[in-house]
């Protein structure tokens, strides 16, 4: 259970540091747009700019992490499988074919 807890908690903690990344960057402006025209004219265009960038490398950093998740949850649930019974000889090595010389 602690395998697809720890995935879980890193998948959702990758994806929302992303957006919190790009709603801070977008409060930026009505935080600086306080200040006067100017201030809020600049903040905007480089706000925007940076919130476009960042969003295209959180959805690029979601499709990763999701990618991760799903490898390591097929690992892990193919390593928490019981082997099958092949009979009670499975195990043994098969004899090597034998050939005869003229």
């Amino acid at each position: 259970f602690t395998k697809p807890a720890a995935l879980t908690v890193r998948l959702f903690a990758n994806m929302m540091g992303g957006h919190i990344i790009v709603i801070v960057l977008t409060l930026l402006i009505f935080i600086l747009g306080a200040l006067g025209a100017a201030a809020a004219g600049g903040t905007l265009v480089v706000s925007l700019i940076f919130s476009v960038f960042m969003l295209l490398i959180d959805v690029l950093v979601s499709f990763i992490q999701a990618y991760v998740f799903t490898m390591l949850s097929t690992v892990f649930i193919g390593l928490a499988q019981e082997d099958g019974h092949h009979g009670k000889d499975a195990h043994e090595v098969p004899a090597a074919p034998t050939t005869t010389h003229p």
